[in-house]
């Protein structure tokens, strides 16, 4: 099968391309190395993919002119292009520009494609709000612009599915973390700190957050199991996740536990937008694609940090 991936070279789009790419599909990516985080780790993904054999192209699905550059008969696509997390650093911009208008460019491009067989758009659980533990027929209640802007493309695609244009369908990721997380995130960061004796930054009030941290091996044999299932994902949305629930507290002691040290702590204040409480309801996602993560955190964290190791 050919398959398009979109935002290949970051954190979970390069490892569902290598994992589709062992299974003998064509793989084609499109990323547009921005600089959010450091350029020079999606430039290492990038080069891992293609030293197997999987074309990356460069290009901003913000201009109209990148679709020109993707390839034709393709018959899946898995969008995770996007403007990701909550930095102050990110203005509104960037994520409407991002989020919403290169996934409209994208839809343009998936309407002439004549194989299509199924888009698969990446969401996130931040559609839901500050507190994450619904199924997926829950009203959004985004609080910050990524989750809003997040929440439109993911309907954007649908809308293309209702009117019957394409079949469409949009997975709701939880917490993901693993190998290639990027280094604003939470264990990438806290392995920096325990490893070289750097100070966390810690936003008030957040070791009590609850979370869903799932590995990302799980997230992509969730992102996987659509394929095949084209009818039944048709205009739906599914929560992928885990269903285990850790306080922020708690992947701080894995991580101190696995390292044998203690984390110093520089204390700010509350960050506005930040969730509360992730748990990913995933009876729809059992029941549909057979999904069932399996990875503990302690699991997950040992093969993050032997990958932050050999980074």
């Amino acid at each position: 099968m050919k398959i398009l991936i979109t935002g290949i070279a970051g954190f979970i789009g390069s490892h569902v391309a290598e994992y589709l790419h062992n299974l003998d599909h064509e793989v084609v990516g499109i990323d547009n190395f921005s600089d959010y985080y450091p350029v020079t780790l999606k430039k290492k993904n990038s080069e891992a993919l293609r030293a197997k054999g999987i074309e990356v192209i460069e290009a901003d699905l913000r201009e109209t002119s990148a679709i020109h550059k993707l390839p034709e008969n393709i018959e899946y696509i898995f969008h995770f292009a996007a403007q990701p997390g909550i930095a102050a650093t990110s203005t509104f911009e960037d994520y409407l520009t991002n989020n919403v208008i290169a996934t409209q460019n994208l839809l343009t491009y998936a309407l002439q494609q004549e194989h299509l067989k199924l888009f698969v758009n990446i969401g996130t659980s931040s559609i839901y709000g500050l507190n994450a533990t619904f199924a997926e027929t829950v009203v959004p209640k985004p609080a910050s612009h990524y989750g809003v802007t997040k929440l439109a493309a993911e309907q954007l695609v649908l809308c293309s599915s209702r009117l019957n244009q394409l079949k469409a369908c949009s997975l709701r990721l939880y917490s993901v973390y693993g190998s290639r997380e990027r280094p604003d995130k939470l264990f990438t960061k806290l392995l920096d700190c325990g490893l070289n004796d750097k100070t966390f930054p810690l936003f008030e009030g957040s070791l009590s957050h609850l979370r869903s941290f799932t590995h990302v091996s799980d997230i992509v044999k969730g992102i996987t199991s659509v394929i095949g299932k084209e009818e039944v994902c048709n205009g739906e949305i599914f929560n992928i996740g885990t269903e285990a629930e850790y306080t922020t507290q708690q992947g701080v002691d894995a991580v101190e536990k696995l390292l044998n040290t203690t984390i110093k702590f520089n204390q700010l204040p509350p960050r506005s937008g930040d969730q509360q409480r992730t748990k990913a309801n995933i009876d729809k996602a059992r029941e549909l694609l057979n999904y069932n993560p399996t990875v503990t955190l302690e699991e997950g964290v040992a093969e993050q940090l032997a990958w932050f190791r050999e980074l």
